[in-house]
């Protein structure tokens, strides 16, 4: 009984009208910071390549918690989390867009040919872009006129591709960071994106069992 009067309660505030604004600016706040540490050259000797790796680890961080989302709420019950899933999906675009633009500004200088050349000499950017037209995909797909138009099965089925993405980043950063021997972080987000991934399946031949 108490359990249940706490999921209902955390639902109550979950729906509590501030919660979307103030969900999105905290969504921002990367990025706001990112933005003052350009203007006040707070992001060390190659503040480029610190620009574009921050955007990668922001939209790794927003698609971790894009998947932590369904099973956070099936284990507490607080079904007012799915509201917000949309738009924590929708960040972790925004941050790998951002991230992609960096790298085509600051490192290709916006020439399609050098992006072409650099997609064929290194796999690890490929892998990345990928990811990237996964996402893609799922956020042009992410709203009501989609869902109805695509049906529930079928939409369902599209958004599965979201750990397709997760595989697909954690072999980008891999191999990103292979040529610095440093795998800390990598082995912490696959780690994450392999038991989310575990427990969606875990869970789903529960429900078919």
């Amino acid at each position: 009984m108490a359990g249940s009067f706490g999921a209902a309660d955390m639902n109550r505030r979950l729906l509590h009208p501030a919660v979307r604004p103030l969900l999105f600016l905290s969504c921002c706040l990367p990025l706001f910071w990112l933005v003052a540490a350009v203007f006040l050259d707070r992001l060390g000797a190659n503040p480029a390549e610190a620009l574009i790796r921050s955007l990668g680890d922001w939209a790794i961080r927003a698609l971790v918690l894009v998947l932590m989302v369904t099973p956070l709420r099936i284990l507490t019950g607080w079904s007012a989390l799915a509201r917000w899933r949309r738009m924590l999906g929708l960040f972790a675009f925004f941050y790998a867009s951002l991230h992609l633009l960096a790298y085509a500004w600051f490192d290709m200088e916006w020439l399609p040919s050098a992006v072409i050349a650099d997609l064929v000499q290194r796999p690890f950017i490929l892998v990345g872009m990928l990811a990237w037209l996964i996402l893609l995909a799922l956020a042009l797909t992410s709203f009501d006129r989609a869902i109805r138009r695509l049906g529930a099965a079928r939409w369902r089925a599209l958004h599965r591709l979201v750990y397709a993405a997760a595989a697909l980043v954690t072999v980008h950063f891999l191999w990103m960071r292979s040529g610095k021997n440093d795998y800390f972080e990598v082995w912490i987000y696959g780690g994450l994106f392999a038991l989310l991934l575990g427990w969606r399946l875990w869970h789903a031949q529960r429900r078919r069992a």
